[in-house]
């Protein structure tokens, strides 16, 4: 054993102890060496010059789309709010829920595993307030693109996203809510589901509505930090901007309870009830009924998207008769101590003219003239007018054109032409009473107000404008312009208010204050022709008599009953926003009965 050890000790020593040769290196193998090298580094340069030369742009442009995200504007909406600031309309977030089940997976599954739609459904039921089963058809035998729910609030949303399921996608969009419900659709109207503005200020204030917003691209590292370069300046400023009503929603939340409470009594077919401030052209308060829920349109007739009160005319009957005489005044053909002969009956032209209760009332005084309604009276005063200056004080009042309004869909009224109105002698004499031309609700108030500011025809309107904070970017211009004289609009209002006090107007007398008004009852015509039995009842007041600053007017149409008049449809109507109005504006008494003081100008 150790003769063989030792052996093979030996052998080693002799390998180790043995020395190799050195040889000399080909020249050529050298160089080959050194050409291959070079060529490597040559190659891996060219390389480099080619990636950041040639293909820099390409190559870029993949780097920012993998480093940037483009957001695209939602289209969102600026508020609307009422004079006192509460919500008429605002945008909403909403979320829509898409499914794609071939890559459903849980937080914390392996990567490779695909989760089952039942699986899926079964976390989501409970969320969504769906039944699995509702849920799996919906995704059954479908692989992508599948929209489970639209119209999911934030926490809905989020509590999704907790869930942590690969597959499911959160869609946001805006959605318009009108949290006032009836209150304001009559003037504000509301958007479709395609967000297509379909009726009021919605539509015709629709480009001034659209928020400004822009495409946004963010850059992002590879932590996912926003890397704040290549931003146009401004981009993260937020449009605040909210469109401010001169509307005051309590005010017309208490107008339209009283106008669809009246209305319902006597069985009418519509009404409007509205409140102007005489000095500005502000309205107050604009209901109409019927009406609709901008929020649930579909369930309601298109004809209700249309407000009435600019949209249909009327003839005003006994409302326009302080119109009328505030004429006869200013073109001096009365004076305010004067008198008339109502003999209950005149004929003129062939055609016979009563009083509504065929009554005569003898020699009255003018204030007399307006608290029973004599038609008599009216006719023979206006006969005092040269027909063409009447005709020529009709249209300078705009009876016959559009009012400058941004209420949308206002018309013109309508009035004889020139010829047949002086020409044929029983066109003045219906005139004289408000009967054969027609206008608008919204024009006959604002007549009114002219009566109350002192001869003023003011802008009716229901916008203040665009609002960030207290500043307003886009103020509401008030023109004015002087038609009456200030001291025949004052003799007009006295005679108003003994309207109130002793004729067909006392259900609005409130104790402490002076309210001036006049009672309307005319028959309705349809295509010209007027109809039997058919009416519109109306009703409009002006206050405070001493220091006029509002015109309350009521008109429903086609009450029924054989007792339906303007003291007994509309004045009640009145009565309730009037004694709203004291309230919510701070009205204060007039106990003394006093000479009108000079109108504000």
């Amino acid at each position: 054993m150790s003769t063989r050890r030792d052996h093979r000790q030996k052998s080693a020593k002799k390998r180790r102890n043995k020395v190799t040769a050195f040889e000399i290196v080909p020249k050529h193998r050298l160089k080959l060496v050194f050409y291959i090298i070079c060529f490597g580094l040559f190659s891996l340069m060219g390389r480099m010059a080619w990636l950041q030369v040639i293909q820099s742009p390409q190559l870029e442009a993949k780097a920012r789309l993998r480093q940037t995200k483009r957001t695209k504007p939602l289209g969102t909406r600026r508020s609307i709010v009422d004079r006192r600031g509460r919500l008429v309309a605002l945008d909403e977030e909403r979320f829509r829920l898409w499914a794609h089940p071939k890559y459903f997976n849980f937080l914390g599954d392996q990567p490779s595993l695909v989760r089952t739609p039942k699986e899926v459904s079964k976390k989501l039921s409970d969320i969504l307030e769906i039944s699995q089963e509702n849920l799996l058809d919906l995704m059954q035998g479908r692989s992508s693109g599948v929209r489970l729910v639209d119209g999911l609030n934030s926490e809905i949303a989020q509590e999704i996203k907790k869930l942590g399921i690969s597959g499911l996608d959160l869609e946001p969009y805006p959605q318009r809510m009108y949290p006032q419900g009836k209150l304001f659709a009559n003037v504000v109207g509301f958007l479709n589901q395609e967000r297509i503005p379909q009726a009021g200020l919605e539509q015709s204030l629709h480009e001034k509505l659209l928020r400004v917003e822009q495409s946004r691209t963010m850059r992002r590292g590879a932590d996912g930090t926003p890397l704040p370069d290549d931003l146009a300046p401004g981009i993260f400023n937020s449009d605040d901007l909210r469109l401010h009503l001169t509307l005051d929603a309590r005010l017309q939340e208490l107008a339209l309870n009283a106008l669809v409470s009246q209305v319902e009594t006597w069985k009418g077919k519509k009404g409007v009830a509205l409140v102007m401030d005489v000095m500005n052209g502000e309205l107050l308060a604009l209901a109409s009924t019927p009406t609709y829920d901008p929020n649930n349109y579909w369930n309601f007739s298109p004809s209700l998207f249309r407000e009435w009160s600019v949209q249909d005319l009327f003839e005003p009957g006994s409302t326009f008769k302080p119109i009328n005489l505030a004429i006869a005044l200013q073109e001096g053909v009365i004076n305010s101590g004067g008198k008339v002969n109502d003999t209950g009956k005149m004929i003129i032209g062939g055609w016979s003219i009563f009083n509504y209760d065929k009554r005569a009332n003898g020699i009255i005084d003018f204030a007399r003239v307006l608290q029973v309604s004599s038609n008599v009276g009216m006719a023979k005063i206006m006969n005092k007018v040269d027909s063409k200056k009447y005709w020529n004080w009709l249209r300078r009042l705009g009876v016959d054109s559009k009012p400058q309004t941004d209420l949308p869909g206002a018309i013109p009224g309508q009035l004889k032409n020139k010829h047949d109105f002086t020409s044929m002698p029983i066109e003045p004499v219906t005139a004289s009473f408000g009967q054969g031309f027609s206008l608008t609700p919204l024009k006959l108030a604002q007549l009114h107000a002219l009566i109350a500011n002192g001869g003023y025809l003011v802008q009716p309107h229901i916008t203040k404008g665009f609002y960030s904070g207290d500043v307003n970017t886009s103020p509401t211009l008030i023109n004015k312009q002087k038609i009456l004289k200030s001291d025949v609009t004052h003799t007009i209002l006295n005679w108003m208010e003994s309207v109130v006090e002793h004729g067909s107007g006392k259900g609005v007398k409130t104790s402490g204050h002076r309210i001036g008004g006049k009672t309307g009852t005319a028959q309705k015509a349809i295509n010209g022709v007027y109809q039997p039995g058919l009416k519109i009842c109306s009703f409009v007041a002006i206050l405070p008599i001493s220091d006029p600053r509002f015109v309350v007017l009521v008109v429903v149409d086609e009450p029924k009953g054989e007792n339906a008049y303007g003291s007994t449809v509309a004045v009640p109507v009145a009565k309730k926003i009037i004694d709203g109005l004291i309230v919510l504006e701070r009205v204060l008494p007039s106990n003394e009965k006093k000479d009108l003081q000079p109108a504000r100008e």
